[in-house]
């Protein structure tokens, strides 16, 4: 599903009626958890299996009426979210978070699974739901690609510096990695493939895998490694958004990887407007 920029869907079901029941504040974040952790692994959707995607930001300009209708638009500028791209859910019927949760794996895996969207607010008036999904305007001043790839690494390093949970796996604190300019070289243009061909994964159009992209760029390991992330304007997003994937976490915390290469590329026109890959590697 494609949501090009400043245009907005909407997406309904109907569960039937019944009779109302009172909202529990706790079921609005709990059903936010339940799409982030839908999200943080591999899916079947479809025809599709979607990727280890980065949790979403809870952003309270999305959190809109329940059982409102009108303009998306306006009323997302009345908030003053600077939006690119959004889309809306509503349900009518769940009686809590867990069936609400049920319907959107049901009917929208393949909204909450689109990897241009960065950001969610959920409202609940008895038994209507509504879930915006939405991808704010590029607000950071970013400097080169290399230069926000040096800082990226200070994020990852400071985050190996301390031991930390990647959902259920403990990983100890472990050596900082070292910045390697190949493995930046063959970041940099994954991203630049993505963002200029607007697509999202770590397979290339080609069919190439990290390994062979870093092989091609004449980088010698023994191990590599790729996380990749959309839509976030600056590297504190990307590193957070990693932290809090399970599997993305697993790769920044590896003690086996020794250095770290990464970029970003813009491209106004892609839907996620901006790709960032970060490429780890064991050195021979």
């Amino acid at each position: 599903m494609r949501v090009l920029p400043s245009m907005m869907c909407l997406a309904t079901l109907s569960l039937g009626l019944g009779v109302a029941g009172t909202a529990l504040a706790s079921d609005e974040p709990q059903l936010v958890e339940s799409i982030n952790a839908f999200r943080s692994q591999p899916q079947n959707c479809g025809s599709q299996v979607s990727l280890e995607l980065p949790p979403l930001a809870s952003d309270p300009r999305l959190i809109l009426p329940a059982s409102g209708g009108g303009d998306l638009q306006q009323a997302l500028a009345k908030a003053a979210y600077p939006m690119v791209s959004v889309q809306a859910i509503t349900l009518s019927g769940p009686r809590d978070a867990q069936a609400a949760m049920l319907a959107v794996q049901e009917s929208f895996c393949q909204v909450v699974l689109n990897p241009q969207f960065v950001d969610i607010g959920v409202s609940r008036q008895d038994r209507d739901w509504r879930i915006v999904l939405a991808r704010p305007l590029l607000t950071a001043r970013l400097g080169a690609s290399e230069d926000e790839g040096q800082k990226l690494l200070g994020l990852i390093n400071s985050a190996r510096a301390q031991a930390r949970q990647c959902g259920g796996q403990p990983y100890a604190a472990t050596t900082p990695l070292a910045w390697n300019a190949t493995l930046a070289r063959a970041a940099q243009d994954h991203s630049r493939d993505m963002a200029n061909n607007n697509y999202f994964d770590h397979k290339d159009r080609t069919g190439g895998t990290p390994g062979d992209r870093a092989e091609l760029a004449g980088y010698s390991g023994q191990q590599i490694g790729e996380n990749i992330a959309a839509g976030q304007d600056s590297v504190r997003k990307v590193v957070d958004g990693w932290l809090a994937s399970p599997g993305h976490c697993a790769n920044l915390m590896n003690p086996g990887y020794r250095e770290l290469g990464a970029g970003y590329a813009v491209d106004p026109k892609s839907d996620s407007g901006i790709y960032w890959t970060g490429m780890l590697g064991a050195p021979m």
